[in-house]
Parts: structure tokens; C-alpha cells; sequence
């Protein structure tokens, strides 16, 4: 899911205009963020596979801290907490779009989201197989 995690954002946007839609965009990109940084730091992996899916040749071999449902809902209640003290309305809803973050992927990859460090357990429906049910679905969730 590229296009999703924005569209996310900006519907946030609407349901809580006080936060800036800058804020929007780094809750709903946020492990895509932290992702480069632990992958120099060798903490997770990626290779490039071509005709892994038909959509992209990354074959996200681990990145469990990143991207582990698990660890998304840390991610989520570190950058809620910030914003708790000031609008707990917002700050939920901050929660809620990095989360959603983790539930989008799984539509779009093949099984290799992890349900948490150290599990064997990956989540992944493949839309990323079909390039055309990817753009309509990216581009639908735009509207």
C-alpha cells in the first residue's frame, strides 16, 4: 500500500482538523519511516527479488520492528502519547492511523507482515500480485 496511508491520513484529517496534516502524514507512514533507519542499522532485512509479486521486487525478508503488528501498536501508542496530554480525541485517532498502517499492508503484501518479533506467524492477502487490483484499490481509496 503506497497511496492508502495518505489516503488514511487525510480522511483523518477531516475527522480531527486541529492536528496538521503533516502530523497526519507521519502517523500514517511512520514504520515506513523508522523502516530505512533499522534496516542500516541491520536490525531487519530486505532483498531485492524480482517477480516476487508483479507489483514490487522487494522481498521484505525481516522487519519485525518495524512492521510486526505488534510492534505497530507500539509505534501507534508512542506517537498517540504525545499528542495525549493536549486532545485525547486526537491522540486516539493518531493511535489508530499508525495502526492502520499495518492492516492496509496486509491487504496489499504476500504473507510476510509478522504478527510480532521472534514469530513465525506472517500475515499477507497478495494484492500486490495484480498490478491492475492495485491501482484501482490505491486509486479508489483516493476519492
Amino acid at each position: 500500500m503506497f497511496v492508502g496511508h495518505f489516503a488514511v491520513a487525510f480522511a483523518a484529517k477531516r475527522a480531527a482538523p486541529t492536528v496538521s496534516l503533516g502530523t497526519w502524514f507521519v502517523a500514517g507512514e511512520l514504520v515506513d519511516l523508522l523502516w530505512p533507519v533499522f534496516l542500516l542499522l541491520g536490525l531487519e532485512s530486505v532483498t531485492i527479488a524480482p517477480g516476487i509479486t508483479a507489483f514490487t521486487p522487494l522481498r521484505f525478508d525481516a522487519y519485525p520492528w518495524t512492521h510486526s503488528l505488534l510492534m505497530c501498536a507500539v509505534w501507534a501508542i508512542a506517537l498517540g502519547a504525545f499528542f495525549w496530554s493536549r486532545d485525547r480525541v486526537a491522540a486516539a485517532l493518531v493511535a489508530l492511523v499508525v495502526l492502520s498502517h499495518w492492516f492496509l499492508d496486509a491487504i496489499v503484501h504476500r504473507p510476510d507482515l509478522p504478527l510480532a518479533p521472534g514469530t513465525d506467524v506472517k500475515i499477507g492477502f497478495g494484492l500486490w500480485n495484480s498490478i491492475p487490483a492495485t491501482l484501482i484499490l490505491e486509486l479508489a481509496m483516493l476519492r
